[in-house]
């Protein structure tokens, strides 16, 4: 669980959005019929917040860089992905100390630790590791703002769902393996950018207070209105009636009218 609360989540993205960004990879199957004994990392993307831009790290884009075939790929994946982690941590080495939005990359399978593990395994050392302190998972903030049953399970394509529907090029845990098994590691690609472009949609909608889920209630609905226009609204009534009042205070003040 984090240990930002959401309404403090949501107050730290208004104010200061430079500090967030948005991270999101794909990898081998997370089971055991992997050559390896970890999965192997096909592709990592991040977002900054508050600028919108994608930087991303991808087996098909450092395959070309180091002049390998496609044919090959397989053949030379562990220099492949090396390099990718390497690229990686060189664009965290500044960063660490900003907030690193998730979804459920909690442990060694599938998660921080997974990527670390990786770098280690292939001969890298000294990743500079994001601080568990600095990592938010998505999926815990919804959880917390609008009840554990804000989306059926699998909670990220049921929200995805309700709101207007799957990107086309989402794969989920099984089309990712075959996506894998195919070589089509642009496919894995395309589809870690989706989900990244995901997560940011849903902390702009969940700022705006607009985001659709399957949680009803009162304090969902109310927490919809007050972080939405109608709070706008109602402080510029709180600010016009506090006007008023310092207006008529003074005129009583100053002898203008009887109290």
């Amino acid at each position: 669980m984090s240990i930002y609360t959401s309404g403090q989540f949501i107050k730290e993205l208004k104010e200061r959005p430079e500090n967030f960004y948005i991270i999101h990879y794909s990898c081998e199957s997370l089971y055991d019929e992997n050559d390896a004994l970890s999965p192997k990392i096909t592709s990592i993307a991040v977002t900054h917040y508050a600028t919108e831009q994608t930087v991303s790290f991808s087996t098909h884009a450092i395959a070309e860089e180091l002049h390998i075939a496609r044919e090959k790929v397989r053949d030379n994946f562990d220099e492949i992905e090396k390099k990718l982690l390497t690229d990686f941590y060189d664009f965290v080495r500044d960063r660490r100390d900003k907030h690193w939005v998730h979804w459920n990359m909690r442990n060694l399978t599938f998660g921080f630790e997974h990527l670390e593990h990786r770098y280690r395994v292939l001969g890298g050392v000294n990743a500079p590791v994001i601080p568990v302190e600095r990592r938010l998972n998505l999926n815990d903030l919804l959880a917390d703002r609008y009840g554990g049953k804000y989306a059926p399970h699998p909670k990220m394509k049921s929200l995805w769902d309700l709101n207007g529907g799957v990107h086309r090029h989402f794969l989920d845990g099984k089309e990712q393996v075959q996506a894998f098994q195919n070589n089509e590691f642009i496919r894995m690609h395309n589809s870690t950018l989706a989900k990244v472009g995901f997560y940011f949609y849903v902390m702009k909608k969940l700022v705006s207070g607009k985001l659709h889920t399957a949680s009803r209630g009162l304090g969902v609905t109310l927490d919809r209105i007050f972080e939405g226009r109608s709070a706008k609204a109602i402080g510029l009534f709180g600010t016009f009636v506090t006007i008023g009042v310092g207006i008529w205070q003074a005129a009583i003040w100053f002898g203008l009218i009887k109290g």
